[in-house]
């Protein structure tokens, strides 16, 4: 069980905890990770020990106490490593987006003013190398993997290996120094710094104490009985606030193992391969999985297909109910035994969860029918709220009260109220200290009393004390007639289905709404080839006749759900079109945590725009592109635009009406 006493002097850092868990669990697995085909493994103590000789490697080449380290690169141990080892030294870590351009590498980079920067690989050597034009701070770049790398000037570029060699060597001279740094780290000193995805403006940087993650750490771990024989899978981007939480905060307390994926491409596999008991992803994640799992049993045998159906059909009435623990008949106990022997059990293992016994999703509302779904399997997959500021967590899913439309009740240690505006506020020991060199944000954000606005509109329910959230508060407005508009609201729903990947509505002041859809490539592309339909692109593919006939009958079918909800029902769309392009972060249409930068697509797109409420058929547009590589292109088409049924009017209405 995990110590219950985070004030204890040995409990007030990251450092402190991997010195608790080197005692406590040292032969247990801490780190593993994919390489070259085989699963590496380290354990508490020999981390500890890597961690302890990168420390000194920091002391050796200058770091000082107060210093910003800059961490890019995808999940690896030694780049978990290098974080831990930066708080050991009194530093900050400050992890960047892996897939983040030069550009908004170099706009962190001077604002947090990092000395030092760990990268993984050549590419974020380069970057770094790149931005160095205009960012004159770092003075030292340290790399983990080597290739690409030989002939770069290495005067104050290092390998971590050769950095970690020479801080073994200089243990006896800077031994003492360490332990003066890791003796004087407070609860209230800074943990790590990670940015906001800056879906209005430049990221702000979210400064979090040791007090932060390790209070919420322990709380949220306590909710859910987390434990030392967990298992988790670390995936997911290391500059979000979710992965360290739940890679180093919840790890750290708890002295579970992390699992580092061999690369982005193998991670499916080697989900498969771990099997973790902890697990988190967000809705698309799970929407993915599933729209596989579907294109597969299409082109199963019969039998198959009807074993399938007819086992889910069975297991959607029955499976929460199990989950739940609530009453159901020993006859019916057998039915899902047999199913989860025949179906169930080999779907689990086949999208790598066959032992979650906690799982959560964030960020979207997710689809009751698939929410509806991994649950009937047997996966207790549940619903958090949360935000950077917040070290995560503001509310979550109790076992047995698990629901697609809510996101939970107060985390353990949180506050919660409304506003009259209908702005959610939260207080809790999580909440962040500033943000960095941005007073008037901090204290716009966060009151003297320590209440946050979260900046969402939501309600709390009076039968059940769970949290609603309706939409960004910022985007919640009026319609011309004073109905409520409330986009997030309607664009979630859209993308329940598989084949819709993004949404963007609009109808703010105006007397009707609008829509850009972006078709899931994957999905519809499966269902283009079921249906014999040839496409050359995804641009050829999404103005299809009949994928725009498809999408029509989802976006009519949303209508139909959102006309029975009285307070929403002006949020039907009236007039939609299919965009030539996926919307990308590469082209600052996405966040990197992919949230619509709304404001940015209204402005870029104007055109498109004004030919949805104009009353045109069509429209040709160009639209500049951000290739892989870095290049620019231009995007030519002509879009067609189609009128929708409304639920309560006699026809679609036109704009030119």
């Amino acid at each position: 069980m995990p110590d219950k006493s985070p004030q204890a002097a040995e409990l007030i850092s990251i450092p402190a905890l991997l010195a608790r868990n080197a005692r406590k669990y040292g032969a247990q697995p801490a780190y593993r990770e994919k390489e070259f085909g085989i699963w590496q493994c380290w354990t508490w103590i020999e981390a500890a020990e890597e961690i302890r000789a990168l420390a000194l490697g920091f002391l050796a080449l200058g770091v000082e106490k107060g210093d910003y380290v800059a961490v890019i690169g995808r999940n690896r141990p030694a780049l978990y490593w290098s974080m831990v080892a930066a708080q050991k030294v009194g530093a900050i870590p400050v992890p960047l987006y892996q897939d983040a351009s030069a550009e908004e590498m170099a706009y962190v980079l001077e604002h947090c003013g990092a000395r030092f920067a760990v990268c993984g690989d050549q590419e974020q050597v380069d970057k770094v190398i790149e931005v160095q034009e205009t960012v004159h701070g770092i003075e030292h770049l340290l790399y983990l993997d080597p290739r690409g790398l030989r002939k770069y000037d290495h005067s104050r570029l290092h390998a971590m290996r050769e950095v970690m060699t020479e801080g073994r060597a200089a243990q006896g001279r800077l031994e003492g120094e360490l332990k003066a740094r890791e003796a004087a780290l407070g609860y209230d000193d800074t943990c790590v710094m990670l940015y906001t995805s800056g879906t209005t403006g430049k990221p702000k940087g979210v400064v979090l104490s040791n007090r932060n993650i390790i209070e919420t750490s322990k709380a949220s771990s306590e909710f859910d009985r987390l434990r030392a024989g967990d298992e988790v899978l670390a995936y997911l981007p290391m500059a979000w606030v979710g992965d360290f939480i739940f890679s180093i905060g919840q790890a750290y307390w708890n002295g579970f193992c992390v699992n580092c994926p061999e690369s982005p491409e193998t991670m499916y596999e080697n989900l498969h391969e771990i099997a973790p008991t902890y697990f988190f992803a967000p809705p698309r994640y799970f929407e993915e999985r599933l729209t596989i799992l579907m294109i597969r049993m299409e082109d199963a045998s019969r039998f198959k297909r009807w074993l399938f159906h007819t086992c889910l059909n069975f297991a959607k009435r029955v499976g929460p109910k199990i989950l739940d623990g609530e009453p159901v008949s020993a006859w019916d106990r057998v039915r899902y035994r047999i199913g989860d022997i025949l179906v169930y059990g080999p779907v689990r293992s086949r999208i790598g969860m066959s032992r979650v016994r906690v799982g959560y999703t964030a960020g979207e509302a997710i689809g009751p029918e698939i929410f509806e779904f991994y649950r009937a399997l047997g996966v207790n997959l549940k619903q958090l709220y949360g935000q950077t500021e917040a070290s995560v967590f503001i509310t979550q899913q109790p076992d047995n009260e698990v629901r697609a439309d809510t996101v939970g009740v107060p985390s353990p240690g949180v506050e919660l109220r409304i506003a009259e505006s209908g702005e959610v506020f939260y207080r809790s020991p999580g909440v962040f200290v500033e943000y960095y060199k941005n007073p008037d944000s901090t204290a716009s954000t966060k009151d003297p009393d320590g209440w946050v606005a979260t900046g969402d509109a939501g309600f709390i329910e009076e039968s059940s004390g769970h949290l609603r959230i309706i939409d960004r508060a910022k985007d919640v407005g009026k319609m011309a007639d004073g109905s409520l508009f409330a986009p997030k609201y309607v664009e979630n729903k859209l993308k329940f289905y598989p084949n819709i990947l993004e949404a963007v509505v609009f109808g703010s002041g105006r007397d009707k709404c609008c829509a850009f859809i972006n078709i899931d490539l994957t999905a519809v592309g499966n269902w283009a080839e079921r249906n014999n339909i040839a496409y050359g692109s995804y641009q050829e593919l999404a103005q299809h006749p009949q994928v725009y006939a498809m999408v029509q009958e989802h976006v009519e079918e949303v209508n139909a759900g959102i006309a029975e909800d009285e307070m929403l029902s002006g949020c039907q769309i009236h007039r939609f079109l299919i965009l030539h392009k996926e919307l990308d972060a590469d082209d600052g249409e996405l966040t990197r945590t992919r949230k619509v930068r709304r404001g940015l697509i209204a402005e870029k797109y104007d055109d498109l725009v004004t030919a949805l409420y104009d009353g045109s058929g069509e429209i040709y547009t160009e639209t500049e592109v951000t290739y892989e590589d870095g290049r620019k292109g231009k995007i030519r088409a002509t879009l067609e635009i189609r009128d929708v049924a409304v639920v309560g009017a006699d026809e679609p209405k036109m704009a030119a009406e």
